[in-house]
């Protein structure tokens, strides 16, 4: 599993408002140094009275591929995907850091911790990495991703 896989997944599974950094562990912890100090400040500016602004961007991918003369092609410039907006001001929202615990085949377990307990447990934590355990002690929700079998196929 990816990252990239993560973020199908939780797009497709989550029912919960914010704004989110994805993350996907692998091992027994993740280092807190995976989390940019970027990402920390955007997530604490959505989340608090200051905000965040953001401007989404536009870049060109390819050029339609026929027979046409340069200058035609450049007039029909595709993109990745068309942008839903130019820009957006978010302000008091909730933010979270989401972990993916995971382990092929045995466990796909996700934590949503709010950005001020994660500032806390970082704070707190007395080491360099988050195990488990404590992403679920601060955690103010958690899900598990493991698609069950039925034991029964008809």
């Amino acid at each position: 599993m990816k990252e990239k896989n993560f973020q199908q997944e939780f797009r497709n599974k989550n029912a919960i408002p914010g704004v989110f950094e994805l993350k996907l562990c692998k091992s027994t912890s993740l280092p807190f140094s995976n989390i940019a100090p970027h990402q920390l400040k955007a997530l604490s500016d959505a989340g608090s009275d200051a905000g965040l602004y953001h401007k989404l961007t536009d870049q060109p991918v390819s050029f339609q591929q026929d027979r046409q003369n340069i200058q035609e092609q450049k007039k029909q410039q595709r993109f990745t995907r068309p942008a839903p907006f130019d820009c957006f001001f978010l302000k008091n929202i909730p933010a979270y850091l989401v972990v993916m615990f995971y382990t092929p085949r045995k466990k796909k377990n996700v934590y949503y911790i709010a950005i001020d307990s994660l500032l806390e447990m970082i704070e707190h934590a007395g080491r360099k990495s988050m195990t488990e355990s404590m992403a679920q002690r601060y955690a103010s929700h958690t899900d598990n991703y493991l698609k069950k079998r039925s034991l029964f196929r008809c």
